[in-house]
Order: C-alpha cells, then sequence, then structure tokens
C-alpha cells in the first residue's frame, strides 16, 4: 500500500498537468478562430469605415489629390451584397491590403479605362467584403465610383459558374478569356476573384462584368 501510494499521487498529479495543458491549448484555438472569424471583421470594418471617410472628404476637397496620401483609390457597391454594401478599393492584392478593402491588381486597367480592371477580396474574416459572392447572377451590377466619375458594370457570369485553379493566370488578363492570350483589350471590362471556399482552399470563383455606363460626377474638377 505505501509503495503504490507515491506512484499513485504523481500520475494523478500528471493527469491533472496534462488536462490543464489541454484546456489552456482549447481555450487558445478557440481564442484563435474567435479572433479570425469575429475580431478581424471588426478592425476591418473600422478600416473600411476610416478609409471611405478620408477618400470623401478628400473628393470634396479642393487641395490637389497628390497633396494627400489616401489609401483607397475608389469605392465599390454590389446591390446583390445589399443597398449598404460600399467598401474601399485599394491598390494592391497582397495581404495586407485585403485586410483594409478589396484589392486593385496593379498591373490590370484603371476603372473606366479600356482593360481589365481586376478586384479581389476576402470571403471571410477581414471584413469579408465577398461573402456572399457565390449569390452574383449574370446580369448584376457593379459600381465603382472614384474622384471624377460613377462607373456601372454588368456581370456576365453567375458567381459560382467559374471556378479555377489558384494558379491559372487568365483572370489577370487584359483580355480575361482563357482562349484569348495575347490578345489587346478593345473593351473595358471588370474582374471579381475571391477564394472558392470558406475556408482554405486552393481554387478562386471568378466573374467578368463589362462597363455599361460613365457617369461623370458633377462636382468633378
Amino acid at each position: 500500500m505505501t509503495a503504490t501510494t507515491p506512484a499513485r499521487s504523481r500520475g494523478s498529479r500528471l493527469l491533472l498537468v496534462i488536462g490543464l495543458v489541454l484546456v489552456l491549448v482549447g481555450v487558445a484555438i478557440l481564442g484563435w478562430f474567435g479572433w479570425q472569424f469575429w475580431g478581424t471583421n471588426v478592425v476591418a470594418q473600422r478600416e473600411h469605415d476610416r478609409i471611405r471617410t478620408e477618400l470623401i472628404e478628400q473628393w470634396e476637397s479642393k487641395e490637389p489629390v497628390k497633396q494627400k496620401k489616401i489609401a483607397g483609390v475608389g469605392l465599390l457597391r454590389i446591390p446583390r451584397f445589399g443597398d449598404d454594401f460600399e467598401v474601399p478599393i485599394l491598390n494592391g492584392d497582397d495581404d495586407a491590403t485585403l485586410t483594409k478593402g478589396v484589392g486593385r491588381y496593379l498591373e490590370g486597367a484603371k476603372p473606366g479605362r479600356v482593360g481589365n480592371l481586376v478586384l479581389s477580396g476576402h470571403r471571410v474574416t477581414h471584413g469579408e467584403p465577398f461573402r456572399d459572392f457565390l449569390e452574383l447572377r449574370a446580369g448584376d451590377e457593379v459600381v465603382v465610383e472614384t474622384r471624377t466619375h460613377v462607373l456601372t458594370y454588368r456581370l456576365r457570369q453567375d458567381g459560382d459558374e467559374i471556378r479555377v485553379p489558384f494558379t491559372t493566370s487568365w483572370p489577370l488578363w487584359p483580355v480575361p478569356d482563357p482562349e484569348a492570350g495575347g490578345e489587346e483589350p478593345t473593351e473595358r471590362l471588370i474582374t471579381l476573384v475571391t477564394c472558392s471556399e470558406i475556408f482554405r482552399t486552393d481554387d478562386r470563383n471568378v466573374v467578368v462584368g463589362a462597363l455599361e455606363s460613365a457617369e461623370r460626377k458633377s462636382a468633378a474638377g
């Protein structure tokens, strides 16, 4: 009896330590998921609001645009995503940029220009601007507002119609068509790109739209 009691005591303490470690690991994992799925969205929404406010103030200012460094280059509205959907468009499509809004592929066309304006965004975390991407339908409007214009594009596909591997490059081409390699652009197009699945995926969903109207803002200089 006396020989086995210390051993049982040590075993109980070991099990207690292991249990506590597992609980702490579980809490840490839950905390990480909580931050990713809720915390990053809260932070991103605040950043969206800040950049949107800066943009509008800059557009309304009489100062030359180059005198102020503004992160955003435009505002994106997609009625399918709700009447209150309005996300800043930023130059670049790296991870740091996509935490603040929708990213513009720098080698693509600028808003309203001939070529392919490519915009990418998250479906989950960091504001998840493209959360409802797969609900998009052919004929939906995509509105891009810049300092001088309100541009309305019309989508040609549903959001779940085109799914390609992450390494597929044609959505970034000036003519976003797998059969159009090397062709010179003649249309003013927009391509939206996002992850195909909510969690990690090697595929992307793509929709392409064409410019339907370009309204010059009356206050634009």
